[in-house]
């Protein structure tokens, strides 16, 4: 042992530049999965500081026990509570105080005249709490509302408005509300809850605007008096509460509020940098991998000399893990101080891009540290193991060889495996996609098509290296022609080079051709399903914005320009036990104005007791025309209604469908999420649309849209996680790129006579250069040719599962000038992967090259 680490350590010292690019890979991979875990432990730990922080003073929430959820959503809808509950439960002994605490939807209008927020998190409004200590926003500024009219917001809202105390603006709720604003207030000592923004209304004017009946509130928040603890006081409420009505500690209720936070958005933003951890770790173990083949393969002539002096093959293996294992440990511990770098890089970076996350210290736990260094160290050695079993298996004899360079080809048992995962893949792939659709399937299809490729690279590099580089000979001569013959000289090393590069872009592919799917079936279904002229929506996105006033599809309805105006809302309620979302509409403009298919009943006859449902949700809750189904409303209320339309299409019209009459009774604060709009015979688009924008700006402006311009604005989120994907890729990118940089050098090295006596023979230093960064654009081709055919078919397999797995019916796009620009950033970034290692081979002394063994 001690013989070997002498080895190791002295190979190590001897030859440092070699395993620079293995470094440098196994950093960044460690640098980033270090960097996102601690990020998240510290947003979480940050969270539940800010929550802890601004629920302090709440001892116990008092609510509605029970919740609809509908499905894909996490948080569910809660029937509301009497704000004279607040009065009873003042008079228990050992309550400080009670509030009633009046939320709803709620969007600040900026300066600039477009809304503030709604692109995620909420837009929130409510009662100001007088209680300061039972008030999760603390004024900072100015004073509290007062009078009809008045708000105070927080701080964060205000500055992305660029509004000022004393200002007036619009609060659409959804109905334009005209405020000014009187207080600046804080969160948790912060600016504001991250993106989520806060309107403080007086009382009366919380329960005018954001509830349905005066009386009602979401919660009510209560103090406990001195030396009653939350749990005493919980205990002491419970028993004089209403029948569906519960008490939970202050402190379940922030942690709950932490775990909302952390399910719906930590925990999505953590998975999707660790997904990109994995796909730049798994990179790097190609180019690590490649690199140890390559330093194997040129201490043959070594390596064979101490197996001749007597070393035994266990040793020399030992020697090539122990200097992996050097390298793995050196780079880790550097990588998690670069994670900590980046953590604290990314909690800068954020709030200066508009995303306020919560102040605080770094949290560097131990899983955050322990497991990247493990990683790394895996990661290294395990893609060092076979080089180095490869490297004790050297025959003393090769000693006698006057060459160390790798000839090794691509060998039959290879190809017969590489054809059997793909034979695999294929039947897996279409069986899980076409024959009985299964997600788990035909992912497992996709991971066997990617070890197929990786298996088969070598393979297919001979046939592919001939193809894309038989131009080379004819445009750049003899430069060309050794280029193209250096990448086919060693198939298995030019595919392990291209291979890294390979998974960069296939994921880079991948991500494209999926996005525009995503965008060729939001247009197919706005031109399949929406029949209007032009569309009303207001800019929002998830959970975000307070949607458009009901009274707006009225108003438009009036216009001599318009034939039908028709409002969307959205209800909630459980449908015979299971929570489903409502469409909540005028059943006859909705038919004139969207295609639904084939309707088997009449939409026209639902009244207030009648409902209209997809076929496909008719076949999951055995229903038909002419059934009753039980509907249980979130005000606790149940009703019979009967199935008297059963029609084909859903999507932008939604599963259920049921009459504003018929959901007036039930409803909370009550929002449209689209009006649709069909013109007038001989009323021309610019007219109608003129005209339509007229009347909606009365209605705190929306945005009146074409089909094709709301098909667009609807698919506006897929272009931002594209950037975000495309800006994450970036890094496994690279590492691919050291990748190939670090073999190309190490392939001159070893073939430093060769290129002495190229020089030696007339070959000028420019012709070497090129000669060198031919080979390097020649591998990237190959690589980004695979990852391009490879991306595009695990993109068609995601669509077609997404649609097996989905109601709604997906189209497969590929995007040519996209993944040509992909292909184009692939092959320059092997140009520029080559121009270090290039001018290095131009720099040999002719007569030391030469002389080179």
């Amino acid at each position: 042992m001690n013989a070997s680490v002498r080895l190791s350590a002295s190979s190590l010292r001897a030859h440092k530049r070699r395993f620079t690019g293995t470094f440098v890979a196994v950093f960044l991979g460690v640098a980033f999965l270090a960097g996102t875990l601690v990020m998240g432990d510290t947003l979480r730990a940050n969270f539940d500081t800010m929550f802890g922080n601004a629920t302090s003073g709440t001892d116990a929430v008092v609510r509605s026990a029970d919740a609809i959820t509908t499905p894909g959503e996490s948080e569910g809808v809660r029937e509301p509570v009497a704000t004279a509950l607040a009065e009873t439960i003042e008079e228990i002994p050992g309550v400080a105080a009670a509030e009633p605490n009046i939320e709803g939807a709620g969007q600040l209008v900026g300066r600039d005249g477009d809304p503030i927020g709604g692109q995620g998190p909420p837009t929130l409004a409510g009662n100001w709490i007088t209680d300061p200590e039972l008030n999760s926003y603390q004024l900072a500024e100015g004073r509290a509302p007062q009078k009809s009219g008045e708000v105070v917001v927080n701080r964060g809202t205000a500055e992305r408005g660029d509004l000022k105390l004393g200002d007036r603006t619009t609060l659409r709720t959804p109905d334009p509300v005209e405020v000014t604003i009187v207080g600046l207030a804080t969160f948790g000592g912060e600016n504001g809850m991250a993106q989520v923004t806060y309107t403080g209304m007086t009382r009366a004017d919380a329960e005018k605007y954001l509830t349905a009946r005066p009386g009602e509130a979401a919660t009510i928040l209560v103090r406990a008096g001195p030396g009653v603890s939350q749990q005493e006081l919980v205990d002491r409420l419970t028993p004089t509460l209403p029948q569906g009505v519960e008490a939970i500690t202050g402190q379940e209720s922030a942690d709950e509020n932490t775990e909302m936070i952390s399910g719906q958005f930590l925990t999505l933003f953590t998975t999707f940098l660790l997904v990109f951890s994995g796909v730049a770790l798994l990179v790097a173990t190609f180019s690590i991998h490649n690199t140890f083949a390559i330093v194997v393969a040129q201490r043959t002539r070594e390596n064979a000399l101490l197996r001749a002096l007597g070393a035994s093959r266990r040793q020399v293996t030992t020697a090539t893990l122990i200097e992996a294992t050097a390298v793995a440990v050196t780079a880790s511990l550097a990588g998690l101080a670069g994670g900590i770098g980046i953590a604290a890089g990314l909690q800068a970076l954020f709030p200066a891009i508009g995303f306020p996350f919560p102040e605080g210290e770094l949290v560097i736990s131990a899983i955050s540290m322990t497991l990247p260094l493990t990683v790394g160290v895996a990661v290294c050695l395990g893609s060092a193991l076979l080089p180095a079993v490869r490297a004790g298996r050297t025959a003393p004899l090769a000693a006698l060889r006057e060459t160390a360079v790798d000839t090794s080809a691509a060998s039959r048992a290879r190809a017969i495996t590489g054809l059997a995962l793909a034979a695999g893949a294929t039947a897996a792939t279409l069986t899980g996609v076409l024959v009985t659709p299964n997600i788990w399937l035909a992912g497992t299809g996709a991971a066997l098509s990617l070890a197929a490729f990786i298996v088969l690279g070598p393979v297919a590099s001979t046939t592919a290296i001939r193809v894309l580089g038989s131009p080379l000979a004819r445009l750049r001569g003899v430069t060309g022609g050794l280029a193209r013959r250096n990448a086919l000289r060693t198939p298995k090393r030019t595919a392990a080079t291209a291979s890294a590069l390979m998974i960069g872009v296939a994921v880079v592919s991948l991500f494209t051709v999926f996005g525009a799917s995503l965008k060729a079936t939001m247009d197919q279904t706005v031109s399949r399903s929406f029949a209007g002229d032009v569309a009303v929506s207001a800019p929002s996105f998830g959970a975000g914005g307070s949607g458009l006033s009901p009274r707006l599809a009225d108003a438009v309805q009036q216009l001599p320009e318009v034939d039908t105006a028709v409002g969307l809302g959205r209800g909630v309620a459980e449908v015979d036990g299971k929570g489903r979302a409502l469409t909540v509409t005028d059943p006859a403009a909705l038919q004139r104005t969207f295609d639904l298919g084939e309707i088997r009943g009449s939409l026209r006859a639902l009244g207030t007791d009648g409902i209209a449902i997809t076929e496909n949700e008719a076949e999951k809750q055995h229903l038909t025309t002419g059934d009753k189904a039980d509907l249980t409303f979130t005000d606790g209320q149940t009703e019979t209604f009967t199935v008297r339309a059963v029609y084909d299409q859903s999507e932008l019209a939604g599963d259920y469908v049921i009459t504003r009459a018929a959901w007036a009774p039930h409803r909370t604060q009550d929002a449209d999420t689209l009006v649709a709009v069909t013109f007038a015979n001989g009323v021309s688009a610019d007219d109608g649309k003129a005209a339509v924008e007229k009347a909606a700006a009365a209605y705190g402006n929306p945005e009146v849209q074409t089909r094709d311009e709301y098909a667009q604005s609807a698919a506006g989120a897929i272009d931002m996680m594209l950037t975000l994907v495309y800006a994450l890729l970036a890094l496994a990118v690279l590492i691919a790129l050291l990748g190939i940089a670090n073999t190309l050098t190490l392939a001159t090295h070893e073939r430093t006579r060769e290129l002495g006596l190229l020089r030696a023979v007339g070959q000028t230093r420019a012709q070497l250069r090129a000669m060198v960064r031919w080979e390097s654009i020649l591998v990237a081709a190959f690589g980004t040719t695979g990852g391009l055919a490879l991306g595009a078919f695990l993109g068609w397999v995601l669509v077609e599962a997404s649609d097996g797995a989905s109601d709604s019916a997906f189209a497969f796009a590929v995007p040519p000038l996209q993944l040509l620009l992909v292909a184009l950033v692939g092959v320059t970034a092997g140009a520029l992967a080559g121009l270090r290692p290039a001018t290095r081979a131009a720099r040999l002394n002719v007569l030391r090259a030469i002389a080179t063994e």
